[in-house]
């Protein structure tokens, strides 16, 4: 059953990833791109990083995309704004594919070896116990992020203030 699930989100994570790049309307590309980021979400709760999972629907799908589509949107990307590319780029990207490819094939036919876990730790992704781990071991450093990220809002609260004559 999990090896069903596996494949069906390997499938259409791969599909949307495809369709990330072939397609010609960029709002759409976003779009596909947010459905392999939620596929991609449901391979992180196979493997039971549930914390993981949730973390990168939040930051990815609901945050970064929705920037990409605001600005996407804000844009208003026409055929006549767009610059043409001369040959030359094509060219150099095709060149750059290229080796890319000769790399991944040089890596892959050095053999790569996986070896089966012996008993896997069901225990591993559990938000419970990341919890436990961030408030014993590393409060301090998790308390100093804390005050940076607080410096940092209101440094930009103070940045974007417009100056008040009182």
């Amino acid at each position: 059953m999990t090896l069903a699930i596996f494949l069906t989100l390997a499938v259409i994570a791969v599909i949307t990833a495809l369709l990330v790049v072939l397609s010609r309307n960029p709002v759409h590309s976003v779009l596909y791109l947010i459905l392999t980021f939620f596929t991609i979400a449901g391979l992180y709760i196979l493997l039971n990083a549930q914390f993981l999972a949730v973390v990168h629907i939040i930051v990815y799908s609901g945050a970064i995309m929705v920037l990409f589509l605001f600005v996407m949107m804000l844009l208003n990307l026409n055929k006549d704004t767009e610059p043409q590319k001369s040959n030359l780029w094509k060219i150099g990207g095709a060149v750059a594919a290229g080796m890319l490819l000769v790399t991944l094939v040089g890596a892959m036919r050095g053999g790569i070896e996986l070896q089966a876990a012996a008993q896997p730790n069901s225990q591993v992704g559990l938000v419970e116990n990341l919890g436990k781990v961030l408030f014993t071991d590393f409060v301090v450093p998790f308390e100093i992020a804390g005050i940076l990220f607080l410096a940092a809002m209101v440094g930009a609260v103070l940045v974007g203030k417009r100056d008040l004559k009182l």
